[in-house]
C-alpha cells in the first residue's frame, strides 16, 4: 500500500512537496531534486515523517 510522505528542503526546512511511496518496495528514504521558492533554487528534498 502507498503512503503519502512529505518531502522537506535541507536548507530553509520548508515542507514544500508531497508525493506517495511504496514502503513494501522502498524501504530507505526518498531524495528528489525539486526546486525550493524560498531558496531560489533547486536543492535535494529529503523525506520527513
Amino acid at each position: 500500500m502507498r503512503e503519502i510522505i512529505t518531502l522537506q528542503c535541507p536548507e530553509c526546512k520548508n515542507r514544500n512537496y508531497s508525493t506517495t511511496k511504496n514502503k513494501k518496495t522502498t524501504t530507505g528514504r526518498l531524495e528528489f531534486s525539486k526546486f525550493c521558492n524560498t531558496c531560489r533554487k533547486h536543492t535535494d528534498h529529503k523525506e520527513t515523517k
